[in-house]
């Protein structure tokens, strides 16, 4: 040491380090915005930890990039005390991410803005080719289609699909009811496809389930959980997935939760392709419940409408109410055995197990409660999805995280 002072930061100085600081904070603020976790700047302020000045430059700059929206005219809401805040919300006319859904009814194509909004959605295809590259070229074709339409800004693609896709390849291991080829290499075809279409950003795949549960966990009934189950199904099979610490939880190569193969009706159940008999895939879907109450599958709407119109208009019928109620008792059982292995603080259902949560809530809840340990403890709150479409949304969520993690990198 000389026994000199070190010089004092200059007015420069201090402002690149804040500006150092806020560029940090600008996806995490993104994603509270996103979330709908920071409706004004004050609420982002306390929930970044930072001063208003440094809240106020971050929402500045994600509102330069056009990604939110931040009110001019600051107000409280009635009966509430202390400084007026900037409202915020995700901007209107913002990028919009491209969404793909391939089922074993169709497929459907959709932009997706931040606050998973659907900004537009193509007419949706009733038939599925055995090839998926053809397929995944028609739905791709339909995004770029409301891209040209909207004149949106993209930043990537996202595709659900109804099988387990294994990471890090991007493989569609079990698309059986789809005709595809075990292994399809979907997300390196959906990629090739979003590049030829000339549209910008990254590629990403990934189980319908396992979407759907991250678009609920962020936009709908999954909210605010820490650890959230999802079991769901959509037009064939069933499926489910794992939210913990507020990450979707896919396992060691994206292969976790595989819940259709759980044996819920060992004496006398259905084969399934697993080579098993009884278990929830083939026990508790849209199938299980027409063939159990002795109704022919017809081929003018889909199963999963077939039998949610089945319950809802001909509930009354005995041979209904009985097929419906042993749906219900298959399904409880395997929550049951789930929460004692996974002790989620909730759990949220779509597709028919919606319908059939809003059917008769007490007898599932009763029979989770009867087969778990949780029943002991209180019980575990079984809620219905919320959103509409929350595969899509889901889809959507996968190109959105670039931006989420690094908003200035990802629109560079």
């Amino acid at each position: 040491m000389d026994g000199k002072a070190a010089p004092r930061a200059t007015g420069e100085g201090t402002t690149r380090t804040r500006l150092d600081r806020g560029r940090g904070a600008l996806g995490p603020a993104l994603e509270l915005v996103h979330t709908g976790r920071a409706p004004t700047r004050a609420v982002l302020t306390a929930e970044l930890g930072v001063t208003r000045a440094t809240a106020g430059a971050v929402a500045a700059e994600l509102e330069a990039l056009g990604l939110i929206r931040v009110d001019a005219h600051p107000g409280a809401a009635a009966g509430s005390q202390g400084r007026p805040s900037h409202r915020l919300d995700v901007a209107e006319g913002g990028p919009v991410a491209l969404a793909a859904q391939v089922h074993a009814d169709g497929w459907r194509a959709a932009l997706v803005g931040l606050g998973g909004r659907i900004v537009a959605t193509a007419p949706g295809c009733e038939t599925v080719d055995a090839d998926p590259a053809k397929v995944l070229g028609s739905v791709v074709d339909a995004g770029a289609e409301l891209l040209h339409e909207t004149g949106r800004q993209c930043v990537g693609a996202g595709l659900a699909v109804p099988s387990a896709v294994a990471e890090p390849e991007g493989l569609a291991l079990n698309p059986l009811h789809l005709a595809w080829p075990a292994g399809a290499p979907v997300r390196e075809i959906f990629a090739e496809r979003v590049r030829a279409a000339g549209i910008e950003g990254p590629a990403f795949a990934g189980n319908d389930v396992n979407l759907a549960a991250l678009a609920e966990h962020r936009h709908g009934a999954g909210r605010g959980a820490r650890d959230l189950l999802c079991v769901a199904t959509g037009h064939r099979g069933v499926g489910g997935a794992l939210v913990l610490d507020g990450r979707l939880h896919t396992g060691s190569s994206g292969l976790a939760l595989e819940v259709g193969h759980l044996t819920v009706n060992p004496e006398g159940g259905r084969p399934c392709h697993c080579g098993s008999r009884g278990c929830l895939d083939v026990e508790a879907d849209p199938l299980a419940l027409l063939t159990a109450a002795g109704r022919d599958p017809g081929p003018e709407v889909s199963l999963l409408q077939q039998a949610n119109d089945l319950i809802r208009t001909q509930y009354t019928d005995p041979a209904v109410r009985t097929a419906t109620e042993a749906l219900i008792d298959r399904l409880g059982l395997g929550l049951a055995g789930l929460v004692n292995i996974l002790n989620p603080d909730r759990i949220i259902l779509g597709g028919l197990h919606r319908t059939l949560l809003d059917t008769d809530p007490e007898r599932l809840r009763a029979v989770v409660a009867d087969r778990s340990l949780w029943g002991q403890s209180g019980g575990v709150p079984i809620l219905a999805c919320t959103l509409d479409h929350n595969s899509l949304v889901g889809a959507a969520e996968l190109a959105w995280q670039p931006v989420l993690d690094d908003p200035l990198a990802a629109l560079a």
